[in-house]
């Protein structure tokens, strides 16, 4: 090692920098081997239970790793149902048994652990929601894998820096850092996890910086990880293959483009309302918690079977249950061969079958919906606009960037809900329109989001309270928030405890600054400290102020900063300060109160919240 890089990791930003890499790293390999173990419990349920005996085979994307093969063996309706009663029977069970946390979708969890815990979940978390998610989605439930690697990643995270004794800021970071890696390593995706750590904890355009160094490097190496898993052929292929024929041919396309936004938003609307209302539906049920995903997977169950009978029976229909990835690749790659009233028809009863399934307290992601969703929306305004449309446009493409805005808006995740549809469906040609589309969608979103969780911005989380504090104090001096006309009382060193006692009972005064016969303050004393003599009337006429006042006390100049009187009010909890001059700390200006500090506080918070507003 050469002396400057000696020096470099001896100091303390070396330090720290290297700390970080170790932990990531480690986070990284962590968070990757349980990814495979989620991947391949989730396989191994819907191979052995909802295939042997329901003859029903989702299927997936055909960038995933499919470990078995399918079955050959009729469909049953009646054993479909069955199925899907009893993986929410059993993971409801798993989950409000042993880690009623663990229930939903699992992203809102971690949001809030961030937010309000301290960064800390517990590390039974992690096992629950990798049982019981495996369970809701093997059987068939309608939900992605996003939202619970994103809590197992969570919560090992935070399992790592509570092992490690570290900080409520360092256990946040490496929380955020396991979602990301978390979801980088599941979809292949490690830029978009390290962002997505970051965007997914606020509702506005806002992102934790702190975590996104931190997210990429255990992106990367829960990616390594996982990969291992994969044949050499999948290592480095997307989940939805290579789509390259999905392309904008002119940049009038972004007039149709515009309009697919405009519907996306409704769809968002939609989704989110269900989802929300749904779950308060089932918060009101009587009856134990653990059934309730057992009734929401009866619904959902239902409602796949009034879509396969509502389109003739047709098999298409069914990617209203489990992911409807396969459904999704052949809408992207062959839209000709999916017609528009199934994609409306998958969209639409998608939105259902995921409230019921994750809303009732199943364990699922909303991501993996979000897409057939979203893309299936997108291809059908395709195919319309293809008839309206004077030029050729391809429908595929309006898929793709129907994925990547649906969500953004839902979700309100932009950056990195563009950047993982890309990396998902290998087309980085789609760029400019799936800005466009994301970005409208964000801003049209505003009111409502998936995530109930989620803060406005760093400066409402009360992961960050205190920064904010600290920065809004130091700009304010004291100079600008002390009352220089209030007349204060001042006594004379000499003045006997008697007058003082006389003198208490005509003023509403709680602190006297005690001055000499020069003038110049030399102590203070408050009522409290005079309650101590009133029931020894015989020390009235001996003892003066000079017996009575601290000559040790805590004051202000005016050119000090909030900050600094905080902390000063704090350290002996007291409620005013003297501020006495700079050059001559013997000449009293005036008090400071702390009930003024926080009142000024509050006023430069309000002021800068709607500079905000009006600025967003």
């Amino acid at each position: 090692m050469s002396s400057s890089n000696r020096r470099f990791f001896l100091s303390s930003s070396g330090l720290i920098a290297g700390r970080w890499l170790i932990l990531s790293v480690v986070l990284g390999i962590v968070v990757g081997a349980a990814a495979i173990s989620f991947q391949v419990l989730t396989e191994s349920v819907g191979h052995f239970v909802l295939e042997r005996l329901s003859g029903f085979a989702p299927g997936g994307a055909d960038g995933e790793y499919h470990r078995f093969h399918p079955l050959e063996q009729p469909l049953s309706i009646p054993a479909v149902i069955g199925v899907l009663i009893a993986g929410g029977l059993c993971s409801g069970f798993l989950v409000y048994r042993f880690a009623p946390e663990a229930e939903g979708h699992g992203t809102d969890g971690a949001i809030d652990a961030f937010h309000n815990r301290r960064g800390t979940i517990p590390l039974r978390i992690a096992v629950v929601k990798t049982l019981a998610s495996a369970l809701t989605l093997g059987t068939g439930g309608s939900g992605g894998r996003e939202g619970p690697i994103a809590q197992i990643g969570a919560s090992l995270g935070s399992y790592l820096g509570q092992l490690l004794k570290l900080s409520s800021r360092d256990r946040r970071i490496l929380l955020a850092t396991g979602m990301g890696a978390g979801i980088g390593a599941v979809f292949r995706a490690p830029l978009a996890g390290a962002l997505f750590a970051g965007e997914i904890l606020y509702r506005e355009a806002d992102i934790e910086s702190d975590v996104i160094v931190p997210s990429a490097i255990a992106s990367i190496v829960a990616y390594s990880v996982y990969g291992l898993f994969l044949p050499d052929h999948l290592c480095f292929s997307h989940v939805f293959g290579e789509l390259h024929h999905a392309q904008m041919q002119s940049l009038a396309e972004l007039l149709p483009y515009t309009v697919l936004a405009g519907v996306l938003v409704a769809a968002g609307f939609l989704y989110t309302r269900c989802f929300q209302n749904t779950h308060r539906l089932f918060g009101r049920l009587p009856g134990p918690r653990m059934v309730r995903p057992a009734i929401g997977a009866f619904l959902a169950g239902v409602t796949a079977v009034m879509a396969w009978l509502a389109t003739g029976r047709d098999e298409q229909s069914l990617a209203v249950l489990s992911t409807g990835y396969a459904f999704l690749q052949t809408a992207l790659k062959s839209p000709q061969d999916v017609a528009v009233s199934m994609l409306l028809t998958v969209a639409v009863l998608k939105i259902v079958t995921t409230s019921f399934t994750i809303s009732s307290g199943g364990s699922g992601g909303v991501f993996g919906p979000s897409m057939v969703i979203g893309g299936s929306v997108g291809v059908a305004v395709g195919h319309v606009a293809s008839g309206l449309w004077p030029y050729q446009l391809d429908p595929g493409a309006f898929g793709i960037v129907g994925m990547a805005g649906f969500f953004a808006g839902c979700a309100h995740a932009p950056i990195s809900t563009i950047i993982m549809v890309s990396e998902m469906t290998g087309s980085y040609q789609l760029l400019m329109p799936a800005m466009w589309v994301s970005t409208l969608c964000f801003l049209m979103s505003q009111r409502w989001t998936l995530y109930e969780r989620q803060v406005a911005s760093r400066l409402e989380s009360p992961a960050h309270r205190g920064d904010f504090l600290i920065d809004v104090l130091e700009g304010i001096t004291v100079n600008d928030t002390y009352r220089r006309d209030r007349r204060i009382q001042t006594v004379p060193e000499g003045m006997p405890l008697e007058s003082i006692v006389r003198m208490l009972s005509r003023t509403q005064q709680h602190y006297f600054p005690v001055v000499n016969d020069e003038g110049k303050m030399v102590g203070i004393f408050s009522t409290d400290d005079v309650r101590r003599y009133l029931y020894d009337e015989t020390i009235w006429k001996l003892a003066d102020a000079a017996d009575v006042m601290t000559s040790d006390f805590l004051s202000v100049t005016p050119e000090d900063d909030l900050h600094v009187a905080m902390k000063k009010f704090t350290a002996l909890n007291i409620d005013e300060l003297p501020v006495v001059s700079s050059e001559d700390p013997g000449q009293l200006l005036g008090m400071l109160r702390r009930k003024e500090t926080i009142a000024t506080y509050n006023q430069q918070l309000l002021r800068q919240q709607q500079l905000a507003q009006e600025q967003g």
